[in-house]
């Protein structure tokens, strides 16, 4: 248990701290820029940061994984806190975390196995596209000062660490160019102008709505639709960083730790949130590894805002961005232009799809849930192939090769010819097997049209699932079977 705690906490000390560093910074624009999607206050979206990132470094399932407010989830608020308020935001955010919560319960983390590897690069690379869009209104078209801004910084954060890892490359380019810009007196925009930062810390209310079941029913489809959201995203993520890092994660308990953090912060005054995938990578890269680099990262993002607000809210946009523009090129799969050559023209399809769904829509769920539906029906049409072979023996014997079931059943029936009298005929299925119900009644509908016309039929080499779903449900093994009249 004791290595175990050093393992996970502090085997990496200095790595972690310069980390928290960094990304406690490029936290605070971010939920900043979070809660005005969702209409609400900024320190709604800053207090959900820092108690999230708190919260998941003891509970969470994936150390070094940051969690905060996330577009994803903002975009799911903007309705609900249209119509009702931000009051009723608290107590959806309460709600998902019961539900997020009985996700990990009922281990969740097993529908990962059914998102295929093109919706995996879909989801990356979408969400690198997304995050460099989410900068653009943050540079393009300003001033001449804030493309040199940008420019330096993507210098520092790509040549610094050639000489010189003792220091996260992104954080000398804050300290370096908020200075300069500070002290310069150059025209940039800053943290500042995103929205109003309150210096002080988040304290303990109920959400003031009515607990009836009228709000109950209010919150409720908001709710799930963010856990399911939340927890898709967060899985994702600790996946691209089980892959970073060469290491494993508890996906169950990621999910039950998402569902805490999120009861807690509904309580505190902070909007739902999830894993974020651009902070993470920035953890990761700025050499964050264990639990304490997530802790570090929330309670100095505090720090931040109570002690030091008047300084952050002078750095200047410009840097922030250039950081940003960094993940975003490194988030992005760059080998997946040659995947698209070489893969399966499905899958080159469905990673296609996926990137455009969640970049048209904003939202990786939508994107992620088209990838393995488009997949799951090409799955279905290449599996959906059955071959029936003709060859007269002592009995007209049919050869059934293939699989089976609701998808297949036509090409089964055209393959044979009903016109046959007082003939004997084997239907082999040594080749083949029988998946569901469909499958039953196709073969239903073959043997009792050949007796129908005075024919001896007989089915043989059924394995020993088919032979259990045949003996279940099958309508010929019986004395007076006929074939339904529907």
């Amino acid at each position: 248990m004791i290595e175990k705690i050093k393992l996970e906490w502090f085997s990496n000390i200095k790595g972690d701290i310069l980390a928290g560093i960094v990304v406690a910074l490029a936290l605070i624009p971010e939920a900043i820029a979070f809660s005005i999607i969702a209409g609400v206050d900024p320190m709604v979206g800053l207090y959900a940061s820092f108690l999230i990132a708190v919260i998941i470094a003891f509970v969470g399932g994936r150390p070094a994984m940051i969690s905060g407010a996330t577009g994803a989830m903002a975009l799911l608020m903007v309705p609900l806190v249209r119509d009702y308020g931000v009051e009723y935001l608290l107590a959806a955010t309460v709600l998902t975390g019961v539900i997020q919560i009985l996700f990990g319960v009922f281990k969740v983390a097993k529908v990962m196995k059914f998102i295929p590897r093109a919706v995996m690069i879909g989801f990356v690379n979408a969400l690198a596209i997304l995050i460099f869009m989410a900068q653009v209104p943050h540079f393009l078209g300003i001033n001449m000062v804030t493309y040199i801004f940008v420019a330096v910084t993507l210098a520092i954060v790509y040549i610094i660490p050639r000489f010189f890892k003792a220091i996260p490359a992104p954080l000398i380019a804050l300290v370096f160019l908020t200075g300069a810009a500070i002290f310069g007196g150059f025209e940039l925009r800053t943290v500042g102008d995103l929205g109003t930062i309150t210096q002080s810390l988040p304290s303990f209310l109920i959400p003031s709505v009515p607990f009836n079941f009228e709000t109950f029913m209010i919150v409720l489809p908001f709710s799930f639709a963010l856990a399911i959201v939340g927890l898709l995203e967060s899985l994702l993520t600790a996946n691209i960083v089980d892959d970073m890092t060469g290491t494993s994660s508890d996906k169950n308990k990621e999910a039950r730790g998402q569902g805490i953090a999120n009861f807690v912060t509904g309580f505190f005054g902070g909007m739902a949130g999830c894993a974020m995938i651009g902070q993470a990578i920035i953890n990761v890269k700025s050499g964050g590894r264990t639990r304490l680099s997530s802790l570090f990262a929330g309670v100095f993002l505090m720090f931040l805002i109570i002690v030091l607000g008047e300084m952050v809210i002078q750095i200047p946009m410009p840097v922030l961005v250039g950081i940003m523009i960094m993940v975003a090129i490194g988030t992005f799969d760059w080998t997946s232009f040659n995947y698209l050559k070489k893969a399966p023209k499905t899958d080159s399809i469905v990673m296609v799809a996926t990137v455009a769904i969640v970049v048209y829509t904003h939202d990786l769920s939508q994107g992620v849930i088209a990838g393995v539906v488009l997949s799951a029906i090409f799955f279905v049409a290449k599996i959906s192939k059955i071959k029936v072979q003709e060859k007269l023996l002592e009995a007209t014997h049919y050869q059934v090769q293939g699989q089976l079931f609701f998808a297949s059943v036509d090409d089964f029936l055209d393959k044979f010819d009903f016109n046959v009298e007082d003939k004997d005929i084997v239907i082999d299925f040594t080749d083949a097997h029988i998946w569901d119900d469909s499958g039953v009644g196709a073969v239903d509908r073959v043997v009792l049209k050949f007796r129908e016309n005075g024919n001896k039929v007989e089915v043989v080499g059924l394995d020993t699932g088919s032979q259990k779903l045949i003996d279940q449900l099958a309508i010929f093994k019986s004395d007076n079977a006929k074939l339904p009249t529907h």
